[in-house]
């Protein structure tokens, strides 16, 4: 059975995403603080968080942030802010998906199946394969660990995944809708222009001079490519 945890500091819409995730079969707990929250999901194994932005105390960007340290674990956000700005912040810090209040039950239920359905598959493939090295760079698939010249860099769950599939496709071109299909998933609500932040972050730890990449460069117009 899946763990869920949710932070939600509204109990009445904690204990009703509880209620129709249980009803799906997964075993949820929640969390009414941040920092209740945070302890929980460092401390205990989960599947996935279900995360609310706006918190007392401690906020669930740095929630997200705290838990991307420890843990390679899909994390959805939720929250009544529109603004793209927090979108777009909030999947830099890590989170794998971004739901706007007010929500239909069946739209966040089919979100976290989706997202703990395509982490599971991705395990999966990891654990049959194993490590890509290119000029300096090592990517260990089924540690999920990434060096450059030695040096462990750490990566959020998502990043590792974008890297990783641009590194078993070397130069090919894959523009962002491309992208955003095959690693969020046709059925992701999510936003293209996470790829672009994501590439961003890869870049600022991968590369010696992000404006000028050795790895993955952009070809304007059409998207970005590994060179092998």
């Amino acid at each position: 059975m899946k763990r869920i945890l949710i932070i939600e500091d509204d109990k009445s819409i904690a204990e009703l995403e509880r209620d129709y995730l249980e009803i799906e079969g997964f075993s949820v707990e929640i969390a009414l603080t941040g920092d209740a929250g945070l302890t929980k999901a460092l401390a205990e194994e989960v599947d996935l968080v279900l995360l609310d932005l706006m918190l007392p105390g401690i906020d669930g960007f740095q929630i997200c942030k705290e838990i991307r340290s420890e843990k390679d674990i899909p994390i959805l956000m939720v929250s009544a802010k529109k603004e793209d700005i927090d979108k777009i912040r909030g999947l830099g810090l890590g989170a794998d998906d971004y739901i706007v209040k007010p929500f239909s039950p069946s739209e966040l239920v089919a979100r976290v199946k989706a997202h703990i359905a395509r982490y599971q598959r991705l395990i999966g493939k990891e654990n049959q394969s194993g490590t890509i090295m290119i000029r300096g760079l090592r990517i260990d698939q089924v540690a999920r660990r990434v060096y450059v010249n030695n040096h462990e860099v750490v990566f959020t769950a998502k990043e590792f995944d974008v890297l990783t599939f641009l590194a078993l496709h070397p130069d090919h071109v894959f523009s962002k809708e491309q992208l955003f299909e095959r690693l969020w998933g046709f059925d992701s609500f999510g936003d293209i222009s996470t790829v672009t932040v994501h590439i961003r972050k890869i870049r600022e730890k991968i590369e010696i001079d992000p404006s000028n990449p050795q790895y993955i460069e952009t070809v304007w117009g059409a998207g970005y490519r590994f060179k092998g």
